[in-house]
Order: C-alpha cells, then sequence, then structure tokens
C-alpha cells in the first residue's frame, strides 16, 4: 500500500512592527523532488538574495499562498489577531491541504490540521524560512508602491518602520490612510485625526 507522505506547510508572517501597512503571512509546502539552496531568515538576507529566493520558491514548491490582514483590521482585532488571520488566509489559499503546520513563534492560528508554534523557526526550519521571504518580499513590493501612492514618509527606503524619519513625516503630515491608527506613534502624532 502507498501512503502519501505527510505535507508539512511553513508559515510566518512579515509587518507585525511596522506603523503602516498591512501584516503579511505565506504558507509553503515544498515540493520533496525540488529542494532549494540558501533558504535562511529572510531577515539575515540581501533584498537581491530574497528576491532570488522567492523565485525559486514560487516556482519549485509543492504548494505556496501569500495573504494579507489590512490596517482596519489590524485597528479593529489587533496586530496578533490580525497576524493570526493572515497565516489563516495563507494556509486556506494554498492549491493543496496541509496535514501538520509550523509556525514561526509562539501562536498558531486556527488551522484545519496539526499546528505546532516554533520560536525563532525561520532561523532554524527551512520550509518557514521560505514562508519568511514570500512574506518579506509580498510586503516589501507592497509598500514600494505606497511609497508613491503616499509620498513623504519613506515607505519604500523604512517600509512602514517607526524610523526617525518616518517620525518627523508623521509630525510633519499627519498619518495617511494605510497608517494603523491604533499604533501609539500615530495616535500620539500631530494630526492623529486628520483622516
Amino acid at each position: 500500500m502507498n501512503v502519501a507522505p505527510a505535507l508539512i506547510v511553513g508559515i510566518d508572517e512579515a509587518g507585525r512592527g511596522p506603523l503602516a501597512g498591512p501584516v503579511y503571512a505565506a504558507a509553503v509546502i515544498f515540493h520533496p523532488a525540488r529542494p532549494i539552496d540558501g533558504l535562511r531568515d529572510s531577515k539575515l538576507l540581501t533584498a537581491a538574495a530574497r528576491e532570488r529566493l522567492a523565485a525559486d520558491i514560487r516556482t519549485r514548491s509543492l504548494a505556496w499562498c501569500v495573504a494579507s490582514a489590512d490596517v482596519d483590521e489590524i485597528d479593529t482585532l489587533n496586530i496578533l489577531q490580525a497576524t493570526l488571520l493572515a497565516m489563516r488566509r495563507a494556509v486556506e489559499g494554498l492549491a493543496v491541504a496541509p496535514s501538520e503546520a509550523l509556525v514561526d513563534g509562539n501562536r498558531c492560528p486556527a488551522l484545519p490540521c496539526r499546528a505546532r508554534a516554533i520560536v525563532k523557526g525561520d532561523r532554524d526550519v527551512a520550509v518557514i524560512s521560505a514562508a519568511s521571504i514570500l512574506a518579506k518580499t509580498a510586503r516589501d513590493a507592497l509598500l514600494i508602491e505606497l511609497d508613491r501612492t503616499f509620498p513623504g514618509y519613506g515607505f519604500a527606503r523604512n517600509k512602514g518602520y517607526g524610523t526617525p524619519e518616518h517620525l518627523a513625516a508623521l509630525e510633519r503630515l499627519g498619518p495617511c490612510a494605510v497608517h494603523r491608527r491604533s499604533f501609539a506613534p500615530v495616535a500620539h502624532s500631530a494630526f492623529a485625526f486628520a483622516f
């Protein structure tokens, strides 16, 4: 009797800490016959290496999906719950149903399969590293687009994080439509209720 191999999905997020933009999550199931070399935590890779690996992950994996939770969901639910929602959406978007999920961090979203949280999983587990890379490259691409739509905040450079440049722009310009109003630096900016 042939037994199908366990389909393990790696899940990670990008963008929990920024002051602007959605939070992204990715889910990846490796193809057993198509290994991917060079996987690491996305934060430890250069932007060029992340882009190259993201292309490999998309073409060599058995299944992958990137999903998000938007700014309104972050402000309504809180960032943790919005992150778990994005993770669940990523798994639900897979073309193949996994039998087990390995999730970076210490919390798991509600999933229809067994799930295990792994602290520093993006560093230690290749399939979670792959999800980390897809989530980060997708979110970074969006923030570059948002920089053109909302100039002045430096989103292409800071990716929405609270850098000195971004905080100064918040005080000067006030928040824009993609700022997270529930985050303290946005809520306390001089024009917090301008929109």
